[in-house]
């Protein structure tokens, strides 16, 4: 059958590429595709530049969604999913990413591309060698699982600190100062709605579960930890996105507390497994190991 290409529409397409990407996920995420909840997680994510939306490239057969071509935050960066018998499409795709997703740091400046490709995938490796791409270290996203336990482990805090969530304690502006100082982004947090209703658009996504949004309470009822878990019902699995603790409550648990939490209240929905896109400390604690890892490969044009 002819295989044809059109670009991304939004509204049309926002949903149908989730779907393809749950339907495709195989056990374990052997697939290598993004799960859905990080597709989802990138489309209400304030550093989105939705603008350029427009240039993710959809490639069909007989009317099937069978891959996809897309950039995470903003162009410069391609990311790259299939449909299990299509793989073969990685040159055309490649293709569609240097002529479509490239960006510059600086006008000034030659146009370069980050192609994301897994470690486990070696033809699409060879592609990126023979295009004169090279490897950056520095960018690699390594893909963790976690087989969830039964029955699942206690869980610690230090006195005097609670495991609440957004179902129980919606406070938006605790949110936000939780992730603005867990993210080093300084002491002088802007509390406005603005930033604000950013955090609920970040967090209220259409598959979003208040629920399992969970924060640590301090003593004096701020937020000094978040983990934000997403359940997918039908792989039955939980993500694990975004994670961050305030500076001065670090190295106490906290952080591994909310993500534990998290995954105990998607187990208790049916999760038999946890993912998380980072190889940080923190998830080895919890017992992660990697399942592969998505390498920057960069070519300057």
């Amino acid at each position: 059958m002819t295989i044809t290409f059109r670009h991304y529409d939004h509204d049309k397409d926002y949903h149908a590429v989730g779907e393809f990407l749950i339907a495709h996920h195989q056990a374990g995420n052997l697939d290598g595709n993004w799960l859905q909840p990080a597709w989802e997680y990138m489309h209400f994510h304030p550093a989105l530049q939705a603008g350029d939306l427009g240039k993710i490239g959809i490639w069909e057969e007989a009317g099937e969604m069978i891959a996809v071509c897309h950039y995470e935050w903003r162009l410069g960066e391609a990311f790259f999913q299939f449909h299990p018998d299509h793989r073969r499409l990685r040159q055309e795709m490649l293709n569609y990413a240097e002529a479509e997703l490239t960006s510059a740091r600086r006008q000034e400046e030659n146009r370069y591309l980050c192609a994301y490709v897994n470690d486990n995938d070696p033809d699409f490796l060879e592609v990126v060698r023979a295009r004169g791409y090279h490897k950056d270290p520095t960018g690699a996203r390594r893909m963790l699982g976690f087989s969830i336990p039964n029955p699942f482990p206690p869980i610690h805090l230090p006195a005097g600190f609670r495991l609440t969530s957004l179902a129980e304690d919606c406070d938006w502006a605790k949110v936000h100062q939780v992730l603005w100082r867990g993210f080093d982004h300084g002491d002088d947090v802007p509390m406005n709605q603005e930033e604000f209703e950013s955090r609920q658009r970040m967090f209220d996504t259409p598959t979003a579960r208040r629920d399992l949004k969970i924060a640590v309470a301090s003593p004096e009822g701020d937020f000094v930890s978040f983990a934000g878990i997403f359940f997918e019902p039908r792989s039955k699995f939980a993500y694990i996105e975004p994670v961050a603790t305030d500076p001065k409550y670090r190295r106490l648990g906290l952080g591994k507390a909310a993500v534990l939490e998290g995954i105990r209240r998607s187990a208790g929905s049916g999760a038999k497994l946890a993912y998380v896109g980072n190889d940080l400390p923190i998830y080895r604690a919890v017992g992660f190991e990697r399942v592969y890892t998505s390498e920057c490969w960069v070519k300057v044009f």
